[in-house]
């Protein structure tokens, strides 16, 4: 399956649960789920039942749209955490929080993840002074992370970085928000990772 391209906020309203896909919209209160926090469509506000398979498959959605990552990608990476040593679960969110886009969203560069990426994929991001255009690479303890010179001043990363100053950043990382540049100090712990997703039910779907 490709990756998801269409309305972002349809996405949460279905699986119920903010996804961090909108940014601004949602720092203010302002999302569709704030307003309408029942799934779209005409018979959206409908009890349904959900079955033990669709309850896992929800999960796994969350987090592939919460990351924005392709099927295929999820697929290795969670074979990659089922090879590790340890639970498979929080292998997964480890290597998930680790992937390139995913760390410059979370050390305030950019309001969402897909603006994370689009930062990365245009070349904007520097991994320890290097150009790194890879949103699914793999940040390493100690990789220095930071906005090329030219994109600084770009206004998008400007406000993430005060929306970010007022929101706070994740422990695992260490940010000079003035010099648009931080640190990965360290791997997170899961305890760490708040997001709205049941890591346990996406290793029960995969291990069937």
């Amino acid at each position: 399956m490709a990756r998801y391209r269409g309305p972002v906020e349809k996405l949460e309203r279905r699986l119920g649960v903010s996804l961090a896909l909108k940014g601004e919209r949602r720092l203010a209160g302002k999302s569709a789920l704030d307003k309408r926090p029942y799934a779209p469509g005409q018979h959206g506000q409908r009890r349904t039942k959900i079955s033990e398979y669709g309850l896992q498959l929800r999960e796994k959605q969350k987090a592939k749209f919460m990351y924005g990552v392709s099927e295929k990608q999820f697929r290795r990476l969670f074979k990659e955490a089922a090879r590790r040593d340890g639970n498979t679960g929080e292998n997964l969110i480890t290597l998930i929080e680790r992937r390139l886009d995913n760390v410059v969203y979370r050390m305030g560069f950019a309001t969402t993840r897909r603006f994370a990426r689009q930062l990365t994929t245009h070349g904007h991001v520097l991994v320890n002074g290097k150009k790194l255009d890879i949103p699914s690479y793999q940040v390493k303890q100690g990789d220095k992370i930071e906005i090329c010179e030219k994109s600084k001043s770009n206004p998008q990363v400007v406000r993430s970085l005060e929306l970010t100053a007022q929101t706070g950043i994740v422990p695992w990382v260490d940010v000079e928000a003035a010099k648009a540049m931080g640190i990965f100090t360290r791997f997170p712990e899961r305890e760490e990772v708040v997001i709205p997703v049941e890591e346990r039910l996406i290793v029960e779907l995969y291990s069937k």
